[in-house]
């Protein structure tokens, strides 16, 4: 008995199963990327805060010793050293007698928010302004508090 079969023989997928496959991949990467992005823009917060509270335990330690803090922070080897965007960190030491200049940096109410000095990021878009509250600052990693917080100026 000879059997005739009209059905096409199947060797491979078509296409319009291989574009549903794409579309289901793209649309899976698409919901997972901002997602892996904004976990690198902690990880970089993160480190700046870690550089951060490094840099700031040096020179308190120059302070604790009774020397007074440094005019860079060349003088504690921390010269070189970048921020996770790639931008050298801001330090800014306030005057021997502890008067605080006019463009240090201030909380919401425009009060100087550190009494001996600044150090901070300029964050992801390499902008600053002295008020946490203005749009550039609000990604700057800083210090303030006198120590007391480190993070982003736009938490504080």
């Amino acid at each position: 008995m000879v059997r005739f079969s009209f059905a096409p023989s199947r060797a491979g997928y078509a296409l319009v199963e291989l574009l549903a496959v794409l579309a289901i991949v793209g649309l899976l990467a698409g919901l997972g990327f901002p997602r892996i992005r904004s976990s690198l823009e902690r990880a970089r917060v993160a480190r700046a805060v870690g550089d951060i509270r490094a840099i700031q335990a040096d020179l308190m330690a120059l302070e604790s010793q009774g020397q007074p803090l440094p005019a860079t922070l060349d003088a504690i080897g921390r010269g070189t050293i970048r921020d996770p965007w790639g931008r050298p960190y801001v330090y800014v030491p306030f005057p021997a007698g502890r008067r605080v200049p006019p463009g240090a940096r201030r909380d919401r109410f425009l009060v100087p928010v550190n009494s001996t000095f600044d150090l901070y990021s300029l964050g992801r878009d390499g902008q600053s302004a002295p008020a946490f509250t203005a749009a550039p600052s609000l990604d700057d990693v800083v210090r303030a508090n006198d120590g007391g917080y480190i993070g982003l100026a736009a938490n504080y």
